[in-house]
């Protein structure tokens, strides 16, 4: 089949002939209509999560999916050849950008009727971190006051609109060009990161969603109330700061889900979230999807559409 892949760490993403993923007794074999890029992506191709990750070359790249289940493992109960499904696999079954693509059971859910293939595709990795850091390590609650950096990204457009679903207040970072958007994706106040302090325009915050890290991680800690919550995907307290300010830190490392994709299904179904497409590329175009992806830039996430 043909895959998108690097030979090794630097190495460019290219359209290659690969085997196809052998089927497992509890996944399903996925015929991928599109796939979307993370950040992770690229932190992969260059070799910096080498100590946590082991990959082996050539390596397909991709970690979410959206497409039409074509094969089922014999004890795969929930799904079935022919419905339309997205995920995002695990580390060994992750290989989206290809023409086939296997997903375990568990980390499986079925696509919301309302969205395309190429907008489904854009929610598991950031649906997944958005939901598990502000449901699961958070613990929302209605009327808290949360703090969400970069929101204008993939995540943050995602975490955004949970949090509001959830009855909280919601104060997000921004540019200038991005203030409408975050507005309409239900914002109570947006601070202009590049003309405004967010630490003195918001105070007695109990729970900041971090995705920038370093200073900000640092800085955010003063926004928080006493025995408030920071979670960050992007760094650790290693400044000791949680002590200083008598709050909590949490450091999230995403782990797929089906039964929690599913839940976040549930609500884009109901119409309470959307997801927010920047850009969308074809297969044969990846790299420059990549490229996009490096210049930081995006609004929302980049797809990739192998059947459109």
């Amino acid at each position: 089949m043909k895959a998108v892949t690097i030979a090794g760490f630097n190495a460019p993403a290219l359209i290659t002939e690969v085997d196809q993923p052998a089927l497992q007794s509890d996944a399903v074999l996925v015929k991928v209509h599109a796939a979307s890029l993370n950040p992770i992506d690229n932190s992969l191709r260059s070799g910096a999560l080498k100590e946590l990750i082991t990959l082996s070359f050539p390596h397909v790249m991709g970690f979410d999916v959206s497409g039409v289940i074509v094969e089922i493992g014999k004890d795969v109960r929930k799904f079935k050849v022919g419905d339309a499904v997205f995920a995002r696999p695990n580390q060994d079954d992750a290989g989206a950008i290809a023409e086939y693509a296997r997903v375990k059971e568990n980390e499986l859910a079925l696509k919301p009727s309302r969205l395309s293939h190429a907008q489904a595709a854009s929610v598991p990795l950031a649906g997944l971190t958005a939901w598990q850091a502000l449901m699961e390590k958070g613990n929302l609650q209605r009327g808290e006051k949360v703090l969400i950096h970069a929101g204008s990204g993939g995540v943050g457009t995602l975490a955004i609109q949970i949090a509001k679903h959830f009855g909280a207040h919601v104060a997000t970072t921004v540019s200038d060009r991005n203030i409408d958007l975050v507005r309409s994706l239900g914002a109570d106040q947006v601070i202009d990161y590049k003309k405004q302090t967010f630490e003195e325009e918001v105070s007695d915050i109990d729970l900041v969603f971090d995705m920038i890290g370093g200073e900000t991680l640092k800085r955010s800690f003063a926004t928080l109330r006493n025995g408030g919550t920071l979670i960050s995907i992007k760094g650790q307290d290693s400044a000791g700061m949680a002590d200083k300010y008598a709050v909590n830190f949490h450091s999230l490392w995403m782990k797929p889900s089906g039964d929690m994709l599913g839940r976040l299904g549930a609500l884009i179904e109901q119409g309470a979230v959307r997801p927010v497409i920047d850009s969308s590329y074809a297969m044969q175009d990846t790299e420059a999807a990549y490229a996009h992806l490096a210049a930081g830039h995006a609004v929302g996430k980049i797809v990739i559409e192998l059947i459109r």
